[in-house]
């Protein structure tokens, strides 16, 4: 199968060019099928691509020498989309000469270009973003909205569960997804308003190919109870960070038991198996690749901090959703959502939950 290509905003990140033209290089060894659109200073390009030939005949240039910095105001970048590498890497989406585009960048940055360059799919109010977070399972679990929205009603609730759902069965290749929305409580009578309407909500939504759980709390999130968790972007970034920043802490916590003493040190030699898995599952950069949806178009983001493999991954995971037609079924849910919308005659459940 033959993929659209993929644009590459080579100048985003903490490491920029040379390690952006790695990871998609990697990832084009594992997936041969892969092609790049790959946007920013053409001299830097082509001195990155002399460590990877097998990428030279699957990539075109684009050249641009104009970045987004990291601490950008997204209104300043907006003014700068027709001629920053994140601007152009969007603009081959809209286009169509690219199928997704992929950046490291400035995250604020890449919404609000992505937003005004691909507008919101119909019936969705605003794009989220969601992301894969460990679990003791095999599988990961979805998590959005990450930081996009920061108030969010029931409607907007309701089409994050849709959306992620959708990317769920992408991942998890076709099983039903568990679904629960976080809250301070698993019982019926927890957290706000627009919470318990969006509860309501998915109970009523019959037709959905999810299984709606209710509630999760945060302690909850990577225990393998459930395959996507739906949030404000407000509560959900906090979440995130307390999450990223617990693994840290037990990372440090072990390296400085290990090291404290000989004896230490020898039992680390023992327990090395162990503890090698354990910084795998816990390092980010495997499971590296934040997706927007709602979005007429996919656009995937990149840890800022990403190695090569971390790159290839959020690669691998741009290549997944094309493949799998994500807009395509999050469209199909959100139809059979407002037909039974219509159907629901005063059960509470009504156009407006579709942002008609």
């Amino acid at each position: 199968m033959s993929l659209p290509r993929i644009a590459v905003d080579a100048m985003g990140g903490d490491h920029g060019v040379r390690v952006m033209v790695s990871g998609a290089a990697l990832a084009r060894r594992q997936h041969d099928k892969f092609k790049f659109l790959l946007v920013g200073d053409e001299e830097r390009i082509k001195k990155a691509l002399e460590d990877h030939p097998g990428m030279r005949e699957a990539s075109e240039i684009l050249h641009c020498d104009d970045v987004v910095s990291g601490d950008e105001k997204p209104s300043r970048a907006l003014r700068r989309a027709k001629t920053t590498s994140m601007g152009l890497a969007i603009q081959a989406v809209k286009d169509g000469s690219c199928g997704a585009a992929v950046s490291a960048g400035n995250t604020g940055a890449l919404m609000a270009m992505s937003k005004l360059a691909l507008r919101t799919m119909p019936g969705i109010d605003r794009p989220a973003l969601a992301a894969l977070l460990p679990t003791l399972e095999e599988h990961d679990v979805i998590m959005l909205d990450l930081g996009a929205n920061t108030d969010c009603d029931a409607r907007n609730l309701v089409q994050f569960a849709i959306m992620g759902a959708a990317y769920s069965r992408i991942v998890n290749k076709g099983r039903t997804p568990r679904v629960r929305l976080l809250n301070i409580g698993t019982e019926s009578i927890k957290g706000t308003d627009d919470l318990q309407r969006a509860a309501q909500l998915l109970r009523d939504a019959e037709s959905l190919d999810m299984q709606f759980d209710g509630y999760v709390e945060a302690d909850k999130i990577n225990r393998g109870e459930v395959d996507v968790v739906v949030t404000d972007g407000f509560s959900g970034n906090i979440a995130l960070k307390a999450i990223e920043g617990s693994a840290r802490f037990v990372t440090d916590l072990l390296k400085a038991a290990f090291t404290s003493s000989l004896r230490s040190k020898v039992g680390f030699l023992v327990s090395r198996p162990a503890t090698e898995l354990l910084k795998h599952h816990l390092d980010p950069n495997n499971h590296n690749g934040g997706v927007f949806l709602g979005l007429n178009g996919v656009i995937v983001k990149s840890h800022g901090s990403a190695n090569a493999q971390g790159v290839a991954n959020a690669v691998a995971v741009t290549a997944r959703l094309l493949e799998d037609d994500l807009t395509d079924r999050i469209s199909a849910d959100l139809i059979k959502m407002g037909e039974e919308a219509l159907a629901a005659n005063g059960s509470g459940m009504d156009e407006t939950v579709l942002g008609k």
